[in-house]
């Protein structure tokens, strides 16, 4: 009885040794695709499907009717000898620095003064408020930002005109948006506002994680505010800092939003940026092929700059 029982727990034994062979047990990673597939599915439908699609349309000539002609290169080429694809180009570049280096630079300085001094002598929840209310441009549409700002900039019966005339300054007066000379230099004013509660936000997260000691030994040694800035401040959330500088960068340089409610490109092509090149080229010139070529040329240097940023952030990392 007992040889037949081990008889019995042996089979069984290589039974389950010969189906369990070559198949390892499913760990917790081998179920964490099935919760990255929708996302994936998504990101493939909605991002890699239509740039895959608009560069496809870039390189025909094409209306938005009947069937796309095959021309190669000729938007492409086309491209780098237009004038005002360059021009809208420079003045991307003014919204980089209106939407990036100038927020990054103020919300530098705005947070540690928030966090190392505002915080120590009124208080953690004064400091809160004031983060907020830099904060609230990023929560308001830009459309309703947009909106507002056309009417505090307007020539005629704008609240900037009329605060200048009340206090003695009626020769400052301007036509802000529709002055070819000062209409891009107003939205870049318009821009800075909107963006700089990010970087202040981001910022002070960051310095959540420096350690308050160095503050103080810094004091102990007689470092001043400024002092204290520059030594500790800015190399211990120096990766806060690439973060911020890609993010404001690429927002700048795919913005849409705020010149087509401010200006609509003008005046004169004045204000144009490459999203809203792209966008009249497409609806209101029907040059679909001409258009996508400007969209895909502005993907390829978002990309670019994406990939920068990240590499930047990588050898920051302690």
């Amino acid at each position: 009885m007992t040889a037949t029982v081990e008889r019995n727990a042996r089979a069984v034994g290589k039974g389950k040794s010969k189906g369990t062979i070559g198949k390892p047990p499913r760990g917790p990673r081998d179920s964490y695709a099935l919760f990255l597939l929708p996302g994936a599915l998504a990101f493939l439908a909605v991002v890699v499907l239509p740039f895959v699609m608009n560069t496809y349309v870039s390189f025909t000539d094409w209306q938005g009717v009947g069937s796309p002609t095959w021309s190669g290169l000729a938007n492409y080429r086309e491209l780098m000898d237009d004038s005002e694809f360059w021009a809208s180009f420079r003045h991307s570049l003014f919204m980089v620095v209106a939407m990036a280096a100038i927020p990054t630079a103020l919300g530098l300085v705005l947070a540690a003064a928030l966090f190392d001094y505002v915080g120590k002598h009124f208080g953690s929840r004064i400091a809160a408020v004031l983060r907020a209310c830099f904060y609230l441009p990023q929560v308001l549409p830009i459309a309703v930002a947009g909106i507002v700002w056309s009417w505090i900039l307007a020539p005629d019966n704008g609240s900037l005109n009329a605060l200048l005339k009340a206090i003695g300054l009626g020769s400052w007066q301007q036509d802000w948006l529709g002055d070819p000379d000062i209409a891009l230099y107003s939205v870049m004013g318009v821009m800075v506002w909107v963006q700089l509660g990010f970087p202040l936000v981001v910022f002070m997260a960051g310095l959540q994680r420096v350690d308050p000691q160095l503050y103080e030994a810094a004091e102990l040694d007689g470092a001043g505010w400024w002092r204290r800035f520059w030594h500790i401040t800015l190399p211990q959330i120096r990766p806060e800092i690439y973060v911020v500088l890609t993010w404001c960068s690429i927002a700048a340089l795919k913005v849409f939003g705020a010149v087509y409610v401010l200006t609509k490109g003008g005046p004169g092509g004045a204000t144009d940026v490459p999203s809203y090149f792209s966008f009249t080229t497409f609806f209101e010139k029907t040059q679909v092929g001409y258009g996508a070529a400007i969209s895909t040329v502005l993907t390829v240097i978002i990309l670019a700059l994406s990939l920068i940023g990240l590499r930047l952030q990588e050898r920051s990392d302690p």
